[in-house]
């Protein structure tokens, strides 16, 4: 049924931000048109915090070692906080091109196995007709921007 999840970062650059992360990151893309990109990440989890509100959302990348990270963007030239242990993690922030920070941890914490599905999809004739539908949701948004 779920094949995976779609994330999203808003931003006042976009372009700025997606340079970074294909360039900086290395997140493998597809460009969808348009130079509209969508990132692939590694597996993924999902956990829900008690909050006073809700509709607020975060999203953290997870490495292996966040320390061997950290250097690797300071030779990139990517400036991250300094690595505060959560308990949980051992995690920084770094801050996108569009002003938006983005966390970057490495789990302590146990870890779920990846959901079955995780392979790319096999394009189907659904999957081929989206790529009109992709063009058209190009078009829409770009006529809301200008807004």
């Amino acid at each position: 049924m779920l094949i995976g999840a779609h994330a999203i970062i808003y931003s006042t650059k976009p372009d700025a931000d997606r340079e970074f992360l294909r360039d900086v990151l290395r997140l493998a893309n597809v460009d969808v048109g348009h130079g509209w990109l969508i990132f692939g990440l590694p597996p993924s989890e999902l956990a829900v915090h008690p909050s006073g509100t809700s509709g607020a959302h975060e999203l953290y990348l997870m490495c292996d070692n966040v320390e061997a990270f950290v250097a690797e963007m300071q030779t990139r030239n990517v400036v991250c906080a300094p690595v505060d242990n959560q308990g949980w993690g051992l995690l920084t922030r770094l801050t996108l091109p569009g002003g938006g920070t983005l966390g970057v941890y490495e789990p302590r914490h146990a870890r779920p196995k990846a959901m079955a599905g995780g392979k790319a999809a096999k394009k189907s004739p659904r999957r081929q007709k989206q790529t009109a539908a992709n063009q058209l949701l190009y078009k829409m948004t770009s006529k809301r921007k200008k807004r």
